[in-house]
């Protein structure tokens, strides 16, 4: 089965920390050891995992992304939104997350963070969890 997470962004480039929504549908899920699937079905937008602890790490990451593929640097594309696609495209629409314990195998700092390159906007991400329940 597949669920679905909103995500609203108030911002043209933001990391929305969703970890805590994952986790939930992992937990609803009861599986125990398997994969966690995160999909974002948006052109321009991505999923990534990184540093939660600190958050002017998410902000960096968007910031930079922002220096180095910039707003409106002559693309062919007409809607204006042509760096967000390539934006979308280097970071990626989806990620792996191992499942352990009935838990993310994440690291001790880690986090999963939607990526919004064309923002703001009301979003949506998929989530899919694969495994085996313990036996009762």
């Amino acid at each position: 089965m597949v669920h679905e997470i909103p995500v609203r962004t108030r911002s043209r480039n933001e990391l929305v920390d969703i970890t805590g929504s994952v986790r939930e549908i992992l937990e609803r899920s009861g599986v125990q050891e398997g994969i966690c699937h995160i999909y974002v079905p948006h052109t321009t937008a991505a999923v990534t995992i990184n540093e939660k602890a600190d958050p002017n790490v998410a902000r960096d990451v968007a910031e930079m992304l922002s220096r180095l593929i910039p707003e409106g640097e002559g693309y062919r594309h007409a809607e204006g939104n042509s760096d967000a696609h390539v934006k979308s495209s280097l970071v990626g629409v989806s990620a792996f997350v191992p499942v352990s314990g009935g838990d993310l195998l994440l690291g001790t700092w880690q986090a999963i963070f939607f990526c919004e390159f064309d923002g703001p906007r009301t979003r949506r991400c998929h989530v899919r969890i694969l495994g085996q329940k313990n036996a009762a």
